[in-house]
């Protein structure tokens, strides 16, 4: 732990703070003494600036491009490995070896199924209720079957809440999916691997025999990889704050997954799917360019830039590839689409107006292109992204409880409201309040 001070005078008392290193990445000044010694709260809206706990899972350096889980870049891992090796190193903080990914597999293989009676919970929803809806409401749901893996002081319980998570989300989504389009319901299938397995239960009916592609498998499992985790998003905050105050990890990550499911987080290739779909073809680019730099036209160029990355998204030149090979495995040589957005992209690369503000093209601006591909609708891409990043999710919940430093999550204010005044009797009231 670093010795360096950060010296701090509020009305004429200089406080020396701790400044903290870390193993890579920004040091941060710890003002947790702050309020006590000076009377003075920090103000950082949308956390910005502010480090909100201590973690050894994922790393971003935005300004370089770079992502990395436990010290692993996310290139080598999406592209060698897998996403089970994934979810057992976020997990365990190690890449596992032949036996343990063979353990593990087998492990979450063992808690694929649901409760027979999520069928019926199923049915309880609208026929055209969203995906999302139900993803949320049937986590919640969660804690009222599984009552053995509740208790988060006993390790084993933590263990095995995390293993029917990741294992029971996969088979929740293909229901919501299924129930959303009017089919039956298929039973997960153990002999297949996490993500064929997870398109049978999407993409089979009971009257036919369904053989998976393995080009979308791969490109299916790469997407998972690359969403896994990323570091203190806004889903990822709040399952931490939901966690925080001791609530059961089923209800942690169905507060997660509402937090995903907002435009501006989950839904954002769905939105850079629609903008490409706006545009049409490359001849009418440069009119939605010019758009896209007329600070009065309301239109926005969806899939540029990022809350962290100040350079190329790492994960979006992956995606890019598992774009070409999907496309391809169908028979696609001229989509226009993806040549709408491979020149978006050429551009944005060159153009100094995209160059100067940093306009980078990041995961979302391929992903909903392929999950278009793979056959998913635009209202199952959030619920895709909730299935992959439930592992980091997890992480996250289990590091945050064996935090001996963590406690519950309480944000101040600067209030800006009334101040204190009396109550007034109602005859008394001059006018109503609008």
């Amino acid at each position: 732990m670093s010795e360096k001070t950060a010296n701090l005078a509020v009305n004429g008392k200089t406080m020396n703070l701790a400044v903290l290193d870390g193993t890579m990445g920004p040091s941060v000044i710890d003002v947790t003494p702050l309020y006590k010694e000076s009377g003075h709260f920090t103000y950082d809206p949308g956390f910005t600036s502010t480090a909100s706990c201590q973690s050894k899972i994922t790393f971003i350096d935005g300004d370089k491009g770079v992502l990395l889980y436990r010290g692993y870049p996310i290139e080598e891992l999406a592209e060698q490995g897998d996403f089970i090796e994934t979810c057992y190193l976020l997990l365990n903080g190690e890449l596992p070896n032949r036996a343990q990914k063979q353990e593990f597999s087998s492990i979450i293989k063992m808690h694929t199924m649901l409760h027979e009676q999520f069928s019926r919970f199923f049915h309880g929803f609208h026929r055209n209720s969203h995906p999302m809806s139900i993803m949320v409401a049937s986590l919640g749901a969660m804690s009222a079957f599984y009552h053995d893996s509740l208790d988060i002081t006993d390790d084993r319980q933590r263990d095995i809440a995390s293993f029917r998570l990741i294992s029971k989300i996969p088979t929740m989504a293909a229901m919501a999916y299924k129930y959303h389009i009017g089919e039956p319901f298929i039973y997960p299938d153990n002999n297949l691997g996490y993500v064929e397995n997870f398109l049978k239960m999407c993409f089979a009916v009971p009257c036919e025999e369904y053989k998976v592609n393995p080009v979308f498998a791969h490109a299916l499992d790469t997407i998972f990889t690359l969403h896994a985790d990323h570091e203190q998003n806004a889903s990822t905050s709040t399952v931490r704050l939901a966690g925080s105050s001791g609530a059961n990890p089923f209800a942690c990550i169905a507060a997660g997954v509402a937090c995903l499911w907002g435009p501006a987080h989950g839904g954002a290739n769905e939105a850079c799917l629609k903008m490409l779909e706006q545009i049409g073809t490359k001849d009418h680019i440069p009119e939605y360019i010019a758009r896209a730099k007329d600070h009065n036209d309301p239109f926005r160029l969806m899939g540029f830039g990022h809350r962290v990355y100040k350079n190329y998204d790492p994960r979006a030149r992956i995606m890019q590839n598992i774009c070409k090979s999907v496309l391809a495995e169908l028979g696609v040589h001229h989509d226009p689409l993806f040549e709408v957005a491979m020149e978006l992209e050429q551009i944005a690369l060159t153009d100094e107006y995209f160059i100067e503000k940093k306009l980078y093209p990041n995961v979302d601006f391929y992903s909903g292109i392929v999950l278009k591909a793979l056959g998913f609708p635009t209202s199952m891409f959030t619920v895709l992204f909730a299935l992959a990043r439930s592992v980091g999710w997890i992480a996250q919940w289990k590091e945050m409880i064996e935090d001996p430093q963590q406690k519950i999550g309480r944000p101040r204010q600067l209030y800006t409201g009334h101040t204190k005044r009396s109550y007034v009797l109602m005859d008394k009231r001059s006018r109503a309040i609008s």
